[in-house]
């Protein structure tokens, strides 16, 4: 499934929503700015003012009377250059602390709606475009709040003050200066309007390749049983293809910004002196110097924001892909009704995937409060999406999945996992303790209570809490990250839990023990085990065979065995 991208509306409103929480901060940059900005005027003028005292001396004491206002100007342009530097300082550590803090904002919020986002819709994303989201655009939309918005802020202000000042000297000299600044005005727009789309594309072949390369690093030992290196190397070099096509588009564009920057340097000085020379019967020669000076100060910033703008448009593709979980992440249709108890009826269910053929065909069934119901079946018989749906992993097509009354799907993520728990083959174990581990399922829990939970599923290798697991601490094999998985299940204390073959990596012996363990500990509570271990079957309340999307039985196991059909069948084949 390819995830979406924000437009750039969305984008727009998302950066004004991280601005208002900084409005105070954003206020004072703009204030310290536009002080230190109106200081740096003064150097210029006062420059013009020198000029025009030396050149208007023509004898011994007015030439002296020039050397005495030579001098004062000097040290009130000294004056004024370090209170500008200063102002400045305290504008820049005002804005990186903005920047830091709003970049840290963009991190959480991500990590929040990734968290949030609905189990399907985890895994039908690409892995590779969720990898490159979370990684490559969060760093980018971070460094660019980090570094750019606070030098783009401070730059646009220099800007809006230079161009006062310089107007309000010379209209005709100012006027001079900022149309000959039109060309890069142009080059500007001509790049902006190409840029996005063009970042976009980048992103997603980058999104392509990191799907490429992980897909063959995760599946190296399937393709090398399989012989598949050459495809597989073939496939990741059309991807570094299609993303060094990619790259070159956007280089292509920074060809032209480039230059038109270069040049932005040039011009308007140029058209300030050669305006200025010719009408010098006019002007003084300290307004003119002061206007090309004003003009010179214009371009460092303008410059800055120029530079700059390659970058925005690289980081607001970037937040545009960010921005884009939000779409996935938005809750579905939900209720706050409370179920009326905890009785799970499926009523003519039907499901499929992708709007695929249906995989389910309807079915019908009801899951009593405490009832232990197994449900066995062949591989590919439906078992782990009726599972899925019983969770309210996924809706149905048609029909109704419900609990007390209340579909499951609408019930609110926090109330649902409150009365559903789907434990699968699948596992996780954080880079953490084994306590933080634990504590993700129940943050109040104690230490009695979480050794209690890790007895009671067996895990007696786990000795210190305090001991690291995952990543690059100490590793836990299949069977002791399966137990991890269970005791948070028994902290979690759901009214009912669906067991996808969630004991399938321990051994047999360890699985009967973790089996018993769990229906002691859940004894009143609904519990639905989905197993090919048929002894799973033979303890159960009552048994559910499943074949080709349909259930085939329903009974206790006594009466299936007794019935003679497919149930019978698998019974008398694994029990010999």
């Amino acid at each position: 499934m390819t995830m979406p991208v924000a437009d750039s509306r969305q984008v727009w409103r998302a950066a004004g929503r991280l601005v208002r929480l900084e409005r105070g901060p954003v206020a004072v940059v703009l204030a310290l700015n536009g002080l230190a900005a109106s200081a740096g005027l003064a150097g210029p003028w006062l420059l013009g003012r020198m000029l025009n005292a030396i050149t208007g001396a023509h004898d011994t004491a007015q030439r002296h009377a020039a050397v005495g206002t030579v001098d004062r100007i000097a040290i009130v342009i000294l004056v004024m250059a370090v209170v500008s530097m200063v102002l400045t300082r305290y504008a820049r550590l005002v804005a990186f602390r903005f920047g830091e803090r709003t970049a840290a904002r963009v991190r959480e919020q991500f990590l929040d709606r990734t968290l949030a986002l609905p189990a399907v819709a985890v895994e039908q994303a690409s892995a590779g475009d969720l990898t490159a989201r979370a990684t490559t655009d969060v760093s980018t939309v971070a460094s660019t709040l980090r570094d750019a918005m606070p030098d783009v802020l401070i730059s646009l202000v220099q800007v809006l003050v230079i161009v006062v000042a310089v107007v309000l000297l010379d209209p005709i000299l100012g006027a001079c200066g900022v149309i000959s600044l039109a060309g890069t005005w142009v080059a500007a727009r001509w790049y902006l309007r190409r840029a996005r789309a063009a970042y976009l594309d980048e992103g997603a072949a980058g999104s392509i390749l990191a799907e490429e390369l992980t897909a063959t690093a995760e599946g190296a030992r399937t393709v090398e049983t399989l012989s598949l290196a050459r495809r597989r190397i073939a496939a990741v070099d059309e991807a570094v293809a299609g993303s060094r096509r990619a790259r070159l588009r956007t280089l292509g564009l920074r060809t032209v910004l480039y230059p038109a920057v270069d040049i932005s340097a040039i011009l308007p000085v140029a058209a300030v002196l050669l305006i200025g020379g010719a009408f010098y019967h006019r002007s003084d020669i300290g307004t003119v110097v002061a206007a090309a000076l004003y003009v010179r100060q214009l371009i460092a910033p303008l410059e800055v924001v120029l530079m700059w703008i390659e970058d925005l448009q690289s980081s607001s593709a970037s937040f545009a892909r960010v921005e884009g979980l939000a779409d996935l992440a938005e809750p579905g249709p939900v209720t706050d009704a409370e179920p009326a108890d905890d009785r799970i009826a499926v009523t003519d269910v039907r499901y499929a995937y992708d709007q695929g053929r249906d995989v389910l065909h309807g079915i019908d069934l009801t899951v009593r409060p405490g009832e232990r119901l197994a449900v066995v079946g062949a591989s590919g018989a439906g078992k782990s999406t009726l599972g899925r749906l019983l969770a309210g992993v996924d809706r149905p097509r048609t029909g109704a999945v419900t609990v007390g009354g209340v579909p499951i799907a609408d019930l609110r993520p926090e109330r649902l996992r409150e009365q559903v728990v789907l434990v699968t083959q699948e596992y996780h174990v954080f880079h953490d303790s084994i306590r933080g581990n634990l504590l993700i399922a129940r943050p109040e829990a104690t230490d009695a209570h979480l050794r209690a939970a890790l007895d009671t599923v067996g895990a007696h290798w786990a000795g210190d809490l305090d001991t690291l697991v995952g990543g690059d601490a100490q590793k836990l094999d299949g069977a002791q990250a399966q137990q991890l998985a269970l005791a948070r299940v028994i902290l979690a204390d759901p009214h009912t839990v669906i067991l996808d073959e969630a004991t399938a990596l321990l051994d047999p012996a360890s699985a009967r023990h973790t089996e018993h363990a769990l229906a002691a500990v859940l004894d009143g509570r609904t519990v639905i085990a989905i197993a090919h271990r048929l002894q799973t079957a033979h303890d159960a309340d009552r048994v559910a065979v499943m074949d080709a999307g349909t259930v085939t039985e329903l009974g206790t196991h006594d009466e299936l065995v007794a019935a003679g059909g497919t149930y019978a069948a698998l019974w008398r084949s694994w029990h010999h």
